[in-house]
């Protein structure tokens, strides 16, 4: 067992936000590869829970909740320190560690923006009331996101996708856990 590193509980909404890459500088420091663009998550929350990676040496076992003291970008990445770590053998003990973070420590979503875990899962409607399928994932394409969804046709599960833009979709309810949209079953 890493030393510092108590046993922690993984948190039932717990979603992975990103995995250390390596040590950082001398004094503990870590570098975080983020799975977001924006990773405000990480900013936002000072508890993080880590599990260790499935390659490679193990350090710890099992999950282990850290405190972080400071979290900030650089470059294209994420450098943070925890209270637990001192130097730089304990920050490199956690090279490959899985990030996560509770989903109630995520900041709030400003008007029309969705944390896109948020939306997987839900079902999409189209302005008709037929069923396009449900959120299976979505692809950032650059200049826009797109939603891929799975849906039943001849009893096979096929795929579809839907620009997640203003143009096609018409709204987003968490509540009851729909995304109504402009588009037709044989688009």
């Amino acid at each position: 067992m890493l030393h510092g590193l108590d046993p922690a509980e993984m948190p039932a909404d717990a979603i992975e936000v990103g995995r250390v890459a390596d040590a950082w500088g001398i004094k503990g420091w870590f570098k975080v590869l983020p799975y977001s663009a924006n990773p405000e998550a990480l900013f936002s929350s000072k508890r993080w829970f880590l599990l260790p990676t499935e390659r490679g040496k193990q350090t710890f076992d099992g999950c282990v909740k850290i405190a972080i003291k400071e979290a900030k970008e650089h470059s294209d990445s994420v450098v943070a320190c925890a209270h637990e770590l001192d130097d730089r053998n304990a920050a490199e003990a956690l090279r490959g560690a899985r990030i996560f973070i509770s989903r109630s420590s995520f900041p709030t979503a400003g008007e029309d923006e969705y944390y896109w875990v948020d939306l997987i899962g839900l079902s999409v409607l189209n302005r008709q009331g037929d069923s396009m399928g449900t959120v299976r994932e979505l692809l950032s394409t650059g200049p826009q996101t797109v939603l891929v969804l799975d849906f039943e046709q001849d009893g096979k599960t096929q795929e579809r996708m839907i620009p997640f833009v203003s143009a096609y979709v018409d709204g987003v309810d968490l509540a009851t856990r729909v995304i109504r949209v402009d588009w037709l079953a044989d688009y």
